[in-house]
């Protein structure tokens, strides 16, 4: 009830800062489209669109709750930096040593002992179906979610051989400190992970 309790005073205080804001100034800083006829903010999340009301901000359809207070977060903190193109751990992102390092282990954990027990084609189709989208690098599996418009995260996937097991990481890119803090970085890593392989 308390953890409910503060929730919900998470996403008032959210709502409270944003409404004195311009929407088109939140538009131009975070890349969510805005369309002044209907007040409505969209743009696309893990595969499925998402609409903002303006001004009281509520989100439709209703998507998981945490996922709602890291958009409105986003839309509070975005600067509208350009991305960078380079890669970083949550253990790297400012403040994230403790918070970002711990999920960074879960992180590399949870992909050795479930997500790369899924077959690739089965994976692949499941990275797409959250609008995920297949890039090249280094890895055996590498791929792009564009989890908000300047807010993308990596995930490289290598497989289990003969010699090493398999692992991996989930990576942001380095401009992601101007768009949300590690709290919610973290919940960001933690809504993909679990659409990936159910309770992270």
């Amino acid at each position: 009830m308390r953890e409910n309790r503060a929730f919900g005073e998470m996403m008032k205080a959210a709502r409270e800062w944003l409404a004195n804001r311009d929407p088109v100034d939140i538009a131009k800083k975070t890349g969510i489209a805005y369309d002044e006829e209907t007040k409505r903010f969209s743009f696309v999340s893990l595969g499925a669109e998402i609409g903002i009301r303006y001004p009281d901000y509520e989100i439709d359809p209703c998507v998981n709750e945490w996922h709602q207070l890291v958009v409105l977060h986003y839309m509070k903190l975005a600067d509208g930096t350009p991305l960078t193109g380079q890669w970083m751990t949550m253990g790297e992102v400012k403040d994230g040593l403790i918070r970002g390092g711990d999920f960074d282990r879960r992180c590399e954990t949870m992909i050795r002992s479930r997500l790369s027990q899924i077959p690739e084609e089965e994976l692949v189709r499941k990275c797409q179906e959250l609008g995920g989208r297949i890039t090249k690098s280094n890895a055996d599996l590498s791929v792009r979610f564009d989890f908000l418009p300047y807010y993308p995260l990596l995930l490289k996937l290598w497989f289990a051989d003969e010699e090493f097991p398999a692992s991996g990481k989930l990576l942001l890119d380095t401009s992601a400190d101007h768009y949300l803090m590690i709290e919610d970085a973290v919940s960001v890593g933690q809504i993909i992970m679990e659409a990936l392989i159910g309770v992270f």
